[in-house]
Parts: C-alpha cells; sequence; structure tokens
C-alpha cells in the first residue's frame, strides 16, 4: 500500500518510469520521492538498521532519501526532478 495518496495534481501529465525493475507512473513535476511514495509505503530499508526510511528533512540537507539509477548515479530523493524514463533503484526487495 503506498505511503502517499495524490489527493492534487491529478491532472498533471503523466510519466513513466522504472522502480526496482517495475513499470510504474508519476506525475509531471513530481519529486522521486513523491513518485516512489505514490507506489509504496517506504522509499528504502536503512544501510545501517534494515529499518523502513520514507525520507526525513525533505529539502536535500540529510542523507535519508537516496537512491540510484540503474547506471549508477545517487540521486537525492527528495529534490530530484522525476524524468520520463527514469530507471530508479533503491534496494527494496519485492515478495515473490
Amino acid at each position: 500500500m503506498p505511503l502517499l495518496h495524490r489527493i492534487a495534481r491529478k491532472d498533471h501529465r503523466p510519466i513513466g518510469f522504472v522502480l526496482d525493475g517495475a513499470p510504474c507512473e508519476g506525475r509531471e513535476g513530481d519529486t522521486l520521492l513523491t513518485a516512489i511514495l505514490a507506489q509504496r509505503e517506504h522509499l528504502r530499508t536503512s544501510d545501517f538498521s534494515g529499518e523502513p526510511r520514507a525520507g526525513f528533512c525533505q529539502m536535500g540537507a540529510c542523507q535519508d532519501c537516496w537512491v540510484a539509477l540503474e547506471s549508477g548515479e545517487r540521486l537525492r530523493a527528495c529534490s530530484t526532478a522525476l524524468v520520463a524514463g527514469m530507471r530508479i533503484v533503491t534496494g527494496h526487495r519485492r515478495a515473490a
């Protein structure tokens, strides 16, 4: 179940992206954090504790929302705009 539920901007242009190998859809103007949390209940798991994380400061000052592109480039999810075709990797494992 997603953490965020879209109540506004539903008429913004849809943007397709891939999240941990699964096709997903965000909206024009979304940050990566918004697009990801509209798909699932957390962004990633902590590198230290394994606990779920969903971003902390929401302004790019902390280290809580790092994700990567399949190319290996690391991005802050809270301050990076979603671009069509992005292939995002969070390390999240889907249930089999």
